[in-house]
């Protein structure tokens, strides 16, 4: 039989996939306490007990999202090794969580409602700067290692990443598209490195 903390997480779980829902569904305003409620199949009690506000359930949607880019684990800088390898590694880790639904989900619902209340965006584009450092710590230390040209670190990590976003994250979030197929997502990966590369990089590196 399952403990009653599980139990509790598992409505936790299901108040904020059904908040997911909801938002996705009829936006941040038009959503009721009570629809979520109602979708998760718990009571509003229930959902009161978990969160206080709709406010402190987008909060945890945004968690959410932080808590799926941070999961990914760091790429060290080697010093001995190619760029190429390098550099894919840190495009393939970022391109994975784009191609994750659930993620995409959660963004849907982040960005519709940060349209609305731009100071809502606050919070979350400050957690993704804060994961994004991993590819800054990456970046600053083969700038040092003199293979990379010195620029601002903003500009390097958004020239890497744009190809990225421009073909795998804003055209399913704002356009609703489908996710990219494995063979155009290695694409648009190939076509990230390759300007980075031939932009940034100090050395040749292998095709």
């Amino acid at each position: 039989m399952s403990s009653p903390q599980r139990l509790t997480d598992r409505k936790r779980v299901a108040i904020v996939d059904a908040a997911i829902a909801e938002f996705r569904a009829n936006g941040f305003d038009a959503t009721s306490m009570d629809k979520i409620a109602a979708t998760a199949a718990v009571s509003k009690r229930t959902v009161y007990n978990h969160f206080p506000s709709k406010d402190s359930l987008f909060a945890e949607i945004l968690q959410r999202m932080w808590e799926g880019s941070a999961a990914q684990p760091a790429v060290a800088y080697q010093a001995d090794q190619p760029l190429r390898p390098q550099v894919m590694e840190l495009v393939q880790q970022k391109m994975a969580l784009l191609a994750d639904e659930h993620y995409l989900d959660l963004a849907r619902v982040a960005m519709a409602e940060t349209i609305h209340s731009p100071e809502r965006a606050q919070a979350m584009v400050a957690r993704m700067d804060e994961k994004e450092s991993s590819l800054s710590h990456w970046i600053r230390a083969a700038q040092k290692d003199g293979r990379v040209k010195p620029a601002d670190m903003h500009d390097v990590s958004h020239l890497l990443l744009a190809p990225l976003k421009t073909f795998a994250f804003w055209p399913q979030i704002i356009l609703g598209k489908p996710m990219l197929t494995a063979a155009r997502r290695q694409e648009v990966m190939d076509i990230a490195v390759d300007m980075f590369l031939c932009y940034y990089s100090v050395t040749p590196h292998p095709a």
